[in-house]
């Protein structure tokens, strides 16, 4: 088998379109997956995913990079609640915000705990969507690794986690976790969301093409309302914000101007 016939036939398997991912990095991460399972050609390795469920859910799980922290690049996440949703609240009542390839689910309660602690929470909405069915189901029983919540200052840590000593790990509270709604979604393929407020999509468009990624910022756009704002990863700036009608308001923060549908 061809590596174009693997690619079409493993993102059937799985409902990924790989052309979607940019061909350098795909290639290198699916040959270092062969090698780990000790297969040397893409018939044994396609045999091996479509029969193993095991190797199939280890493959989508180190596909789609699911690493993530607690207020991962703390500065984004002070200007989120010093600024942005504080602007927000003052413009309407009711905020909708979507985390887009939300992973474990600690940067969709990332924003959630700071919408508790605005107090704020009867007037916004959160949404969460990963591709990864197995890293949702992590993320609505929402237990953590230290490594994990080693960014939250310690009395936000104390004040909405519980340290289980059995495991070692810290258990978020029912209150954070009721605030977000977890979904599976193909960013790609499937419909999303309207009328949104902020969209936060975070180290995901990095592995994507670039045609790929164009037309991913022209849908969250149009789900935007107007004024509304996408915050994007520090190391994948859209570097042609101008060329997709956004303004660029601050270091990762881009907003749709007003008067804009």
């Amino acid at each position: 088998m061809e590596y174009v016939e693997f690619k079409r036939r493993v993102g059937i398997l799985i409902g990924i379109d790989l052309s979607n991912y940019k061909s350098q990095q795909m290639d290198r991460r699916i040959n270092s997956f062969m090698s780990i399972w000790g297969v040397t050609n893409y018939d044994q390795y396609y045999d091996l995913l479509n029969r193993d469920s095991k190797v199939l859910n280890d493959f989508i799980n180190k596909l789609t990079i699911n690493v993530s922290e607690f207020f991962r690049n703390a500065e984004r996440f002070e200007e989120l609640q010093q600024q942005i949703l504080p602007e927000l609240l003052k413009r309407q009542m009711n905020v909708r915000i979507w985390s887009a390839g939300c992973s474990d689910g600690s940067e969709p309660y990332s924003i959630a705990i700071i919408v508790k602690e605005l107090r704020a929470e009867q007037h916004v909405q959160i949404i969460a969507s990963d591709i990864d069915r197995q890293i949702i189901q992590r993320a609505k029983e929402g237990l953590y690794a230290p490594n994990e919540v080693k960014s939250l200052p310690r009395e936000l840590l104390e004040k909405y986690f519980s340290l289980e000593p059995a495991s070692n790990k810290y258990r978020l509270a029912d209150s954070i976790k009721e605030l977000v709604n977890f979904r599976i979604q193909n960013l790609l393929t499937d419909a999303f969301e309207t009328n949104l407020d902020l969209i936060v999509c975070r180290n995901v468009v990095i592995y994507f093409t670039e045609e790929a990624k164009n037309d991913l910022y022209n849908r969250f756009i149009r789900s935007l309302r107007p004024g509304g704002y996408i915050l994007v990863g520090g190391t994948e700036p859209i570097l042609q914000y101008r060329q997709f009608g956004l303004e660029h308001v601050m270091s990762s923060f881009y907003q749709k101007p007003f008067g804009v549908k």
